[in-house]
């Protein structure tokens, strides 16, 4: 049996802890697909993980990273069939979302986590679709957002603000996102309002909105990001939130993380999703793309908090010599 190269918090800690590792490759069983990744997204999850947020069981060390996916179909067990119900084959190109381990060379993964790659969409475009889309649906469909709507976006150019904003645009709404001055002449080509966050953020949203603002989304997880949607949303239950939980709940608004609904409902955005990039109606802002061994300098940039997109680890065919950590 082979080996590829993954990425594995090897302690725990922070991104000195993420290191090249060797791990068996594996033939696809019943129900099963190998794929050769071409792209595989990082997130601000991962980092957690690797610091032992999600646990610290000595047992569970070394720590595959990653969980967003991109690639070809390179082998398949028996009834492999995909998300959509159709059968998968060597040689389709294919996204996934929460595959464990998928910062890899190559993964074996059930089949039925996979979506099939529309051609319009490049791998590294791909590989940031899902984790960051079906958070946006979430969100908005937690704040009730819909036509007519005035919505406010905190960290509106990450990953998930601006897949929040162009699906928010889409329901016929109105976005007025924060975010660094110099993004602001690209939030406004995406139809997003900008406005610079801190001191006075409160004043400046009216300003742009006088009439007033139906719900809140954010996504960055600053006090300022709560008391000020709160300041400005009518219904507390409007304001939204995937980072700043602990105060969101405090004040009776929505704090969204893991569990059964939240599985319910991103799982049922994947297609959706797919088809409006498929169609040039949804744009992955890919902020960054790095080989796979240099992985620790994409969670540099990751963990200093302003991407700007998303960051995309691409593999690479694997030297026949290296010198990473064997697990």
């Amino acid at each position: 049996m082979g080996t590829v190269r993954a990425i594995a918090a090897t302690a725990w800690g922070g991104v000195d802890v993420i290191e090249v590792v060797e791990v068996a490759s594996r033939p696809p069983g019943r129900g099963e697909a190998v794929v050769a990744v071409h792209a595989t997204a990082i997130s601000p999850f991962d980092l957690k993980r690797a610091a032992g947020m999600m646990g610290r069981d000595e047992d569970m060390l070394p720590l595959r990273l990653g969980n967003e996916v991109a690639g070809i179909v390179t082998a398949v067990g028996a009834d492999a069939i995909g998300f959509d119900g159709a059968p998968l084959a060597a040689g389709d190109e294919v996204l996934g979302h929460w595959l464990p381990g998928a910062q890899a060379d190559e993964i074996t993964v059930p089949a039925d986590t996979l979506l099939r790659k529309p051609s319009a969409l490049g791998f590294a475009e791909a590989a940031g679709l899902l984790g960051s889309g079906t958070t946006a649906v979430h969100t908005l469909d937690a704040a009730r957002v819909h036509d007519g709507d005035v919505v406010l976006v905190h960290g509106v150019s990450g990953a998930v603000g601006g897949m929040v904003a162009q699906l928010a645009n889409l329901r016929g709404a109105r976005v007025i996102g924060t975010a660094s001055p110099g993004r602001h002449q690209r939030l406004r080509a995406m139809g997003v309002q900008p406005v610079a966050y801190g001191d006075g953020l409160g004043e400046r949203v009216r300003a742009l909105a006088p009439g007033g603002v139906s719900a809140a989304v954010d996504t960055v997880g600053t006090d300022e990001a709560i008391t000020v949607s709160l300041e400005l949303v009518a219904d507390p239950a409007r304001v939204v939130t995937i980072a700043n939980y602990q105060a969101a709940l405090a004040a009776g608004a929505q704090a969204l993380g893991p569990g059964p609904e939240t599985e319910r409902v991103r799982t049922a955005a994947r297609l959706d999703l797919v088809r409006l990039a498929a169609a040039g109606r949804l744009a992955v802002t890919v902020a960054g793309e790095f080989p796979l061994e240099q992985a620790r300098a994409a969670y540099t940039v990751l963990a200093g908090g302003h991407s700007g997109g998303k960051l995309v680890l691409r593999p690479t065919p694997s030297p026949a010599s290296r010198s990473s950590r064997s697990v």
